[in-house]
């Protein structure tokens, strides 16, 4: 079931957010996501709008909203393949009648899975964090 977070999640969601970061994104250093496990308590989920997918008493997935914008969509590692990614991105959808998001170029599968739930290209550009080029997708309702 999809709820709202709450302040006693954020240890789940954090654990699910860079298991999942370090296996989408091997191109990245594993040190890199560690390093930004702060930011995501402190600031990124603070800030932003975030649901959770839970079963059975624990969270096995989320997204976060900022404004206009898919900042963050992640399912734990050990609940993937199972459409819990679908079920979360089509509540997000539902929540804007436009999201944008950015993805690595190199993350084709996460592209892919864009691309099959209506998001199409709209730029790219290289994120300042990582070096890396990202492409820049939108959906609209």
């Amino acid at each position: 079931m999809i709820r709202a977070y709450r302040a006693a999640d954020i240890d789940q969601v954090l654990a699910i957010w860079l298991s999942a970061s370090i296996k989408a994104h091997d191109f990245i250093e594993s040190a890199f996501w560690k390093s930004k496990i702060s930011e995501m308590r402190d600031v990124y989920i603070p800030s932003s709008e975030t649901l959770v997918y839970e079963a059975d008493g624990a969270v096995v997935g989320f997204y976060s909203l900022y404004e206009n914008n898919l900042a963050a969509i992640f399912v734990a590692p050990g609940s993937q393949g199972k459409g819990l990614g679908s079920v979360l991105l089509d509540d997000a959808k539902s929540r804007r009648k436009n999201l944008q998001l950015a993805v690595y170029k190199e993350n084709t599968p996460s592209i892919k899975f864009y691309e099959k739930h209506g998001f199409t290209l709209l730029g790219e550009k290289c994120d300042e964090h990582t070096g890396h080029p990202e492409l820049i997708m939108e959906y609209h309702s």
